[in-house]
């Protein structure tokens, strides 16, 4: 840009800033020049108006800047003061919080001085008290003591006996009275020693009976096989019985054949053996070939069918119980149970259904249900071993789990622990007992005869007939429920109440019975008048 000469000075350059356009002016320095020619008035000033106008932007723009950042100041100054005020409000409020928190502590403190100054002074008054006591207790022993030794002398003085004379002499008297006393003890130890012997006896026979069972039990180890005509008979026992002497060498069973027309029998008390030979002669008289070559040939066939049937029970009721499989010895032992029955109920279904029990109850009581079923699972694979191992089912299945694998000592426990054989410590084995009684009990479980279920109740009836204070007593809910009818002239309400009680206690001590037997005794009162 060229430079402007006005009024002496020299217009530089105009520059572009902030809020408008400046005007650089500077003064020129003296050059010495040539005159030019005269300017040109009208040039001159529109220049000089130029000039005002540039100025006079300058001066308003310069203003309008100032004004904004006064503004700005001022509101930026406000905003402050607002955000110290907040602060100053908000460290004032803390303040005060502190100040009551301090004033209610002080005041807490302040009491608890007050209330420790006042026990002090009890407790310093007590000691007094204690002190005063002593005092006169010792004067009161003191004195005793001296009554005692004058009394004594007396005494002595009196009967003529020295003090151990009458010692000797007490003795003998308690000894005499006491003697019917420790007689009577005697006998009632002695009493209660032979019924515990009676009960361990009774036990012993029991586990015996129920681990190994001789022929007499045929009732319930034989199988019938039924033939096409009585022709059958004779082939089934071969020339000279080779072929029946075969069979039964081979499957360890006895086959009868007797006069009883279209079946043959097979009684065996192993009921695995039974079941393989049953299956294994309906085999031979489907085929029609039957000597003694044939009868190994199908008996070694259907042995080796019932192994792996056994294992395929097993492996299904570990499925149906939703538990982890164990050792592949247990899932055969466990499968060897769907041939043996307890009280005709099916120890195998008994066994998933423990489980299932178990699993209920231990998610009710926030336990592990896995590890409940597995425990109800395996409860009776000792029964599985028959008498080919001493002992119990408890120990004899708690024996096997642990030989093939099992560490659990949840599972352990409760195995050998189910029917008290052990001291129970561990919660799971209280609920296999639970579910193992649950599961025995529940109606339909175990069938009963005809005889014993009416002698059932009837024995119930009577032990509660067998009271003075009781007129009559019905079982019901089949047998699971006493209904006793108190006289209401020998008895009153708490009679009653004492009655009930003996008479349960009288039916566990005197009867045997699944599950539990409620007592129900009622006492009625009637007052009966005539309006003429």
């Amino acid at each position: 840009m060229e430079p402007l000469l006005i009024g002496g000075l020299v217009v530089v350059a105009a520059l572009m800033g902030i809020g408008g356009t400046y005007l650089v002016v500077r003064r020129s320095p003296p050059v010495t020049v040539r005159e030019p020619a005269p300017p040109d008035p009208e040039v001159m000033r529109r220049a000089e108006a130029r000039g005002e106008e540039l100025v006079e932007q300058s001066r308003r723009d310069a203003e309008r800047i100032v004004r904004e950042a006064e503004l700005k100041a001022r509101d930026e100054a406000v905003r402050r003061r607002e955000e110290l005020s907040r602060e100053l409000d908000t460290a004032r409020s803390e303040v005060r919080d502190l100040e009551r928190r301090v004033e209610k502590r002080e005041d807490a403190v302040e009491q608890h001085q007050r209330e420790l100054a006042r026990k002090e002074k009890y407790v310093d008054g007590l000691k007094e008290k204690i002190a005063e006591r002593e005092d006169a207790l010792d004067k009161k022993a003191h004195h005793l003591d001296g009554l005692i030794d004058k009394q004594t002398k007396q005494l002595h003085e009196l009967s003529g006996l020295s003090r151990e004379d009458a010692q000797k002499l007490l003795l003998e008297r308690l000894e005499r009275e006491l003697s019917d006393e420790i007689a009577k003890k005697i006998r009632q130890h002695d009493e209660r020693m032979k019924q515990q012997a009676e009960a361990t006896a009774r036990e012993i026979v029991t586990i015996a009976i129920q681990r190994y069972a001789a022929h007499q039990t045929a009732g319930a180890t034989v199988s019938t096989v039924d033939i096409p005509s009585d022709d059958m008979k004779g082939r089934i026992i071969g020339r000279e019985g080779r072929n029946i002497r075969t069979f039964e060498k081979l499957t360890g069973v006895d086959v009868i054949v007797d006069d009883t027309p279209g079946v043959v029998i097979v009684s065996a008390f192993d009921n695995v053996r039974r079941e393989t030979a049953r299956i294994a002669l309906t085999k031979l008289i489907q085929d029609g070939r039957i000597h003694p070559t044939r009868i190994e040939e199908v008996v070694a066939e259907t042995q080796a069918e019932m192994e792996k049937h056994i294992q395929e029970l097993g492996t299904q009721a570990v499925l149906d119980a939703d538990v982890q499989m164990p050792h592949e010895k247990l899932v055969y032992l466990l499968g060897r149970l769907r041939f043996r029955t307890s009280y005709s109920q099916n120890v195998l279904a008994h066994s998933v259904e423990v489980a299932h029990l178990c699993g209920i109850m231990a998610s009710e009581l926030g336990l592990s249900p896995a590890i409940a079923r597995r425990c109800g699972l395996l409860h009776d694979v000792g029964k599985a071993a028959d008498h080919e191992m001493e002992g119990g089912h408890p120990k004899v299945g708690a024996e096997l789990a642990k030989r093939y694998g099992e560490t659990s000592k949840e599972v352990l426990h409760a195995i050998a622990g189910h029917h008290d054989d052990i001291t129970i410590d561990n919660i799971y084995t209280v609920l296999v007992a639970s579910a193992d009684a649950i599961s025995a009990s529940r109606p339909g479980a175990r069938r009963e005869t005809l005889e014993k279920y009416v002698k059932r109740l009837a024995d119930l009836e009577a032990v509660a007939c067998g009271f003075p204070e009781v007129d009559q007593a019905f079982a019901i809910q089949a047998g699971r429920e006493l209904r006793v009818i108190a006289n209401a002239q020998r008895t009153n309400d708490a009679d009653a109440v004492r009655i009930c009680r003996d008479i349960a206690r009288s039916i566990e001590q005197q009867l045997d019975y699944p599950g539990e037997i409620k007592v129900t005794v009622i006492r009625e009162s009637r007052a009966t008048d005539t309006a003429k």
